[in-house]
């Protein structure tokens, strides 16, 4: 197996189906890559999101644009292109 395994939001069930729906209605419609990865495991989903969020979705960030769009740009990829 190559690559890094994801789940597709629309083949989800069970709990990751409810976490894709909640991830997709918290960005606007569509599921970020980065939960597409987290809810393969969804042991790491909540603390690994959490920490999703506060690097790159609150103001005081220690992130900048340019870093958060490195970031999204390699995870991206990683899941296909998906947004």
């Amino acid at each position: 197996m190559s690559g890094i395994r994801t789940i597709v939001p629309e083949k989800a069930r069970g709990l990751r189906k409810l976490f894709l729906r909640w991830a997709r209605g918290q960005y606007g419609g569509v599921v970020p890559g980065v939960f597409q990865v987290l809810a393969v495991d969804m042991a790491t989903a909540a603390p690994a999101g959490a920490l999703y969020r506060h690097l790159h979705l609150r103001k005081s960030s220690p992130l900048g644009r340019l870093e958060r769009e490195m970031l999204a740009t390699v995870v991206n990829g990683k899941v296909g292109g998906a947004p």
